[in-house]
């Protein structure tokens, strides 16, 4: 064999799991279908401005050794994540928090807006949620779920309200504080330079093919390494021959424009059903409108995002983690765990939704147990 592991996916979790092996003195050989590297924190320069190509990613955690090793490979900026909702022209803070609760109803205390919200969910007491809908009006109550909740989400996944399953939002973020801080998290920030940088210092002296088809090429790659990290989706490896997970998309409108500030915050939500994409991601403010010399950008990049249902041959995003879907993935794990010399791994081969730091960690930590 010319190489001890065969990694397939250069996103996060092969880029961390190869910088392991590499660093064991172990041969390794990572390959992705995509032409570039980093998977879905994938960040192109556009103008001097590092554009999220598929979709924002903001670095947050509380988890120290993740937060250690991830910061040997790039210097985090001081961004923090204030989105801000816009309701068919209103705008709200997000996370829900003390200026939401005074737009909305002209409180200004934390104690008028806990009772404001507990009169709203009152009918939900002593009631167990059958759907994301009374899920919600339980948590926050009726005028919030009217406008910043129930026409987004249906965007979002292409169902009603009433048809999703409760647990998709078990807790939302409310507090009672003029904090638009939309992360509870000790760590938060963007690497300095874009994410691709990052994982390209991650995978320094690592071998990478790209626009390498694994699945198409099956029999050949799994011919060089003693072991397959597979991180592409898992029923698609087994041929779909238990049936196919399902996923929501997203797609990207991206366009540059010739003004230096399009909406004056990175991240905007659009809640309402009128407006056809989910939120509009204005990259440059993800590094505070200037270029990695310090200077202010002239112009300015923006993405819209139109949430969709997954159909082959489309970007799979989130997994659709109800009953059913759950149920079909437990079957493809047991076959997989039947692949001796393959592990499965992130969001696609587990079929989960990760957020970066826990990414990161569970590649550590089976990098730890396969290296040991």
């Amino acid at each position: 064999m010319e190489y001890d592991y065969l990694i397939v996916g250069a996103g996060l979790y092969g880029a961390t799991f190869a910088e392991q092996a590499k660093k064991r003195g172990k041969r390794v050989l990572v390959i992705d279908k995509r032409d570039t590297i980093a998977g879905n924190v994938y960040t192109d320069n556009i103008e001097g401005i590092n554009v999220h190509v598929y979709g924002a990613h903001i670095f947050h955690t509380n988890n120290d050794r993740v937060w250690d090793y991830i910061n040997q490979f790039a210097e985090f900026n001081r961004y923090t994540n204030s989105p801000i909702a816009n309701y068919n022209g209103e705008i709200y803070s997000l996370p829900f928090n003390m200026y939401t609760f005074s737009k909305l109803w002209g409180v200004t205390t934390p104690e008028e807006a806990k009772a404001k919200i507990k009169s709203q969910k009152s009918e939900m007491t002593n009631k167990n949620p059958k759907n994301l809908e009374e899920q919600a009006i339980s948590l926050v109550g009726k005028d919030i779920y009217k406008k910043l909740i129930k026409e987004y989400t249906e965007k979002q996944w292409g169902r009603p309200c009433t048809e999703l399953p409760a647990f998709i939002i078990k807790r939302l973020p409310v507090r009672f504080i003029y904090d638009n801080n939309y992360f509870d998290s000790k760590y938060q920030g963007i690497p300095v330079g874009g994410y691709t940088k990052m994982v390209e210092k991650m995978l320094d002296g690592v071998e990478v093919r790209l626009g390498v088809d694994y699945l198409k090429h099956k029999k050949e790659y799994d011919k060089l390494a003693n072991k397959i990290i597979y991180t592409g989706p898992i029923d698609a490896y087994f041929g779909y021959k238990l049936g196919v997970l399902e996923y929501r998309t997203v797609k990207f409108d991206t366009e540059v424009l010739d003004v230096d500030n399009y909406q004056g915050n990175a991240v905007v939500n659009y809640t309402d059903k009128n407006t056809p994409y989910t939120r509009v991601i204005e990259h440059k403010w993800f590094e505070f409108g200037k270029d990695s010399q310090g200077n202010h950008l002239p112009k300015t990049v923006i993405s819209k995002e139109y949430s969709s249902e997954w159909k082959e041959g489309d970007e799979p995003y989130y997994p659709v983690n109800d009953e059913k879907n759950n149920s079909l993935y437990e079957k493809y794990k047991a076959l997989g765990q039947k692949e001796e010399d393959v592990i499965f791994g992130g969001r696609l081969g587990e079929y989960k939704y990760y957020d970066m730091d826990a990414v990161i960690d569970v590649a550590l930590k089976a990098a730890h147990d396969a290296l040991k």
